[in-house]
């Protein structure tokens, strides 16, 4: 049950970032956390679109994330740098960044990593590029690089990694117009 509730969840959280695509929405904390409340939609109610109390770890990851009690002031830094800082980089790049500055934070108890691809997508699609789905044979290599990114702060393999993902995207779009 739990595996068709996801499914169903993504398909709506998919339709409401198209949504805020199509009325020209900026990501903010709220849009995120309304991401977040339709990929736990009667999975997990009582964490749905709300930020961790507690704290926790990430299996098989180095990076430890932050004290549920900064979550607060990391997601307002993190829609700071999104909206300032990091509107002069290539559309792909700050997809990347927003990708894995969100999962470095971990601000929810589950479903970041749903949430945080639809991020990615959000702002691919947002600048007129198709969205990347990370396959499961590509997913160690994800893993490794963001985990690198998150401790070490290099963030290039990362982008390289959804930069590759991109062109990989675009080839089949373009070979499905053929």
């Amino acid at each position: 049950m739990v595996e068709h509730l996801e499914a169903i969840n993504h398909r709506e959280a998919i339709l409401f970032v198209e949504d805020l695509i199509a009325n020209k929405k900026p990501l903010s904390e709220w849009n995120i956390k309304n991401i977040h409340a339709l990929i736990l939609k009667e999975i997990d109610n009582t964490n749905a679109g709300k930020y961790r109390s507690e704290n926790v770890v990430i299996s098989g990851a180095k990076h430890i994330p932050p004290k549920h009690y900064e979550i607060g002031d990391l997601m307002q830094k993190l829609m700071v740098e999104y909206q300032n800082e990091w509107k002069a980089f290539h559309p792909v790049v700050r997809a990347a960044l927003t990708h894995g500055e969100f999962v470095k934070i971990h601000p929810f108890i589950d479903g970041n990593g749903r949430t945080s691809r639809l991020l990615l997508n959000f702002e691919l699609l947002k600048n007129g590029y198709p969205p990347i789905i990370i396959k499961n044979e590509e997913r160690p290599k994800y893993y490794d690089v963001l985990d690198l990114a998150h401790t070490t702060m290099n963030y290039e393999p990362f982008i390289e990694l959804v930069s590759k993902l991109e062109i990989e995207s675009e080839k089949l779009w373009l070979s499905v117009l053929d």
